[in-house]
């Protein structure tokens, strides 16, 4: 008998470890097709005839989609279940890969690049819940972990990656990999991924996805969307120059969010359950995931400018010290995540926060002192710190979290990243700009560059300490 338990047990491991791997492989896909369009964009350009502003659509519909789209379908995920739906997912986005690499033209090509981004946000929103039911709960940080490396490591290998393969192979290589990495997510998925959930969970569910369509919150889906991508335009268009355009988007951005609490208070099967929004523990979750990607923007705004107008290094020197955070973020993810499950998820956001603050000081002080290697160090501070709080984080929220909501929760978390870039390349573009003193980032003198480094991270690490005290507010009234 023990022997049959214990063969049971290796046989839970391992599937358990192949189910991980699929989830992984669906992190890592979606984070390369962010990254690996940007590096075609001059292509394109010539490729279609088109100007810089229309191909800039290529990667615009693909964030926009994902954006819009991930709260709604992280909670179609709670409806009709997340295995079917993950595969779906996987399946448009290795078709849409496929009909963007065979794309005739540029409008085609953003057309299969918005449905790319459909795929991709069912595989943001479902990977992270489908955590809980694959992964037994101590090991629930190392898992969240290893989806933080994969994320890290796509990010990484997209401009690079893109890069030579554009040059060996044309523009349509890039895509062409992003749908064979696809298959190869969507077939272990098939193959691994759990069909039943635990005992208790399925019935419920079984009865959910019976009256999916009955439920599913139609008007609170196209009133979010509408809202978000109104905020992403207004924070995106007009290259960091908040005009007249930016001010009616961002108007209506705020108008639809009051739209869409009047709506979900009112119908019986809400998108976003409002109570959720009062949990002690998801409303701040939400908060400092959002303030901390803030903060990790300014690290691709600000520093390129930094290395390349105050340091002098040329574009590849410049790529090179930028692929460090990358690169020590996939180092720690998974040893990030044994931390919050060895030392427990709430203390450790703190310290991840701690870390972070630490790292943006050092960014603010170390680089103008010691050039590259000050600015080494300090990400070599700052990055490690994120990882830890990211991994603790998405431990402490997801633990609380009732199956029937697992979807959307974890696709609220998605969507509250994605909106602290979003805002991040913004605020902290102006920030910097203001501190630099030119309309013409490009042209402004090396030490004027270096001057609004030092404002910008010390904004930052003003931030990081605001997302600390809400942390520890957080936690006392837990307590």
């Amino acid at each position: 008998m023990a022997d049959i338990a214990e063969n049971r047990a290796a046989t839970g491991s391992h599937s358990t470890a192949w189910a991980l791997a699929s989830l992984s492989l669906a992190m890592l896909v979606s984070s390369l097709a962010t990254s690996i369009a940007n590096v075609a964009l001059p292509v394109l350009s010539v490729a279609f005839a088109a100007s810089f502003a229309a191909v800039q659509w290529v990667v615009l519909a693909y964030l926009l989609t994902i954006t819009a789209l991930i709260v709604s379908v992280g909670r179609l995920g709670d409806l009709v279940g997340g295995r079917p739906l993950l595969i779906v997912g996987m399946a448009l986005f290795g078709a849409a890969s496929f009909a963007a690499a065979l794309a005739p033209s540029l409008a085609l090509l953003i057309a299969a690049r918005a449905a790319q981004g459909l795929g991709a946000a069912v595989m943001m929103a479902l990977t992270i819940a489908f955590v809980g039911e694959t992964v037994p709960k101590e090991r629930t940080g190392s898992a969240m972990g290893l989806l933080g490396t994969m994320s890290a490591i796509g990010t990484a290998l997209g401009p690079s990656l893109g890069g030579v393969l554009i040059t060996a192979l044309g523009w349509r290589s890039i895509f062409l990999l992003n749908a064979g990495i696809g298959a190869v997510a969507l077939l272990a998925a098939w193959r691994f991924l759990p069909v039943a959930m635990p005992a208790g969970e399925a019935a419920g569910t079984v009865r959910r996805a019976a009256t999916a369509r009955d439920r599913f919150d139609m008007l609170g889906t196209l009133l979010l969307a509408a809202t978000l991508v109104a905020y992403a335009l207004s924070m995106t268009m007009g290259r960091s120059h908040f005009g007249g355009l930016n001010m009616a988007l961002l108007s209506m951005a705020v108008a639809g969010a009051a739209l869409f609490v009047v709506a979900e208070a009112k119908v019986a099967s809400p998108l976003v359950k409002l109570a959720l929004l009062r949990s002690p523990v998801l409303a701040p979750s939400l908060a400092l995931n959002a303030l901390v990607a803030t903060v990790m923007m300014a690290t691709l705004v600000v520093g390129p400018f930094f290395l390349s107008r105050a340091l002098g290094l040329s574009e590849a020197a410049t790529g090179a010290v930028l692929s460090i955070g990358p690169v020590v973020s996939a180092l720690c993810g998974v040893i990030a995540g044994r931390i919050a499950d060895r030392l427990g998820a709430a203390a450790m956001v703190v310290a991840g926060l701690a870390l972070m603050a630490a790292g943006c000081v050092a960014l603010a002080a170390l680089p103008s002192l010691f050039g590259i290697a000050g600015y080494a160090a300090a990400i070599m501070l700052l990055t490690p710190g994120y990882q830890l709080f990211q991994a603790a984080n998405n431990t402490a929220v997801m633990a609380g979290i009732d199956g029937a909501d697992r979807g959307v929760v974890s696709a609220m978390l998605g969507l509250s990243r994605n909106l602290g870039l979003i805002t991040g390349t913004a605020v902290m573009g102006a920030v910097f700009a203001f501190a630099v003193g030119a309309q013409d980032i490009a042209g402004a003198a090396p030490e004027a560059v270096a001057g609004g480094m030092r404002f910008a991270f010390a904004v930052a690490a003003g931030l990081v300490v605001v997302a600390m005290a809400i942390a520890v507010a957080g936690g006392l009234r837990k307590r």
